[in-house]
């Protein structure tokens, strides 16, 4: 599907990439979900991408929240820069390095659900009418949840099933 262009396909779009995700990650054997990815992946397992994509998802909804009260968010964290991302994601994975693969999928459908309201809560113009809220910048909210979600889920969909292809042919 093409990048969303409306509310509804913004719907759509998340929800069908984040169930393909949820889909790939449910045919694995309970034993497989901890299975480390091959070395040179930031992320090590389904966990780590798990809790990344949650991990985001509360940065978006913080964005959000600050933005929309009139003020500017620190983006994409408070001592990061766009350019520092990779290292925001190294701090990102070591936050959740002890939890379960079960807890990250708990806490990812919560996550999931909360900017799935946030969607649900504009009108199409307020989510895809560029320069609409000034913490946006030039672009649009949608912009910033297509990124958040949609967006995101594939990359998690190809990561996740290019490195437990290696894993299971090396194994």
């Amino acid at each position: 599907m093409p990048r969303p262009k409306t509310r509804d396909e913004l719907l759509v779009l998340s929800n069908k990439n984040y169930n393909r995700l949820l889909g790939l990650i449910n045919s694995f054997p309970e034993e497989k979900l901890n299975q480390k990815f091959p070395s040179g992946y930031l992320n090590r397992n389904i966990r780590d991408v798990l809790a990344h994509l949650h991990h985001w998802h509360l940065m978006m909804l913080d964005w959000y929240k600050v933005g929309m009260a009139g003020n500017k968010p620190d983006m994409p964290a408070k001592g990061y820069t766009w350019k520092t991302t990779p290292d925001l994601n190294k701090e990102i994975q070591k936050i959740y390095s002890q939890i379960e693969v079960s807890e990250a999928k708990k806490m990812l459908q919560k996550s999931f659900n909360e900017l799935q309201k946030v969607i649900n809560n504009h009108t199409e113009e307020e989510l895809f009418e560029k320069r609409r809220f000034k913490w946006t910048g030039t672009t649009s909210l949608a912009s910033y949840l297509i990124s958040a979600t949609s967006s995101h889920y594939d990359w998690a969909y190809k990561l996740i099933k290019k490195c437990m292809t290696i894993v299971h042919e090396t194994t």
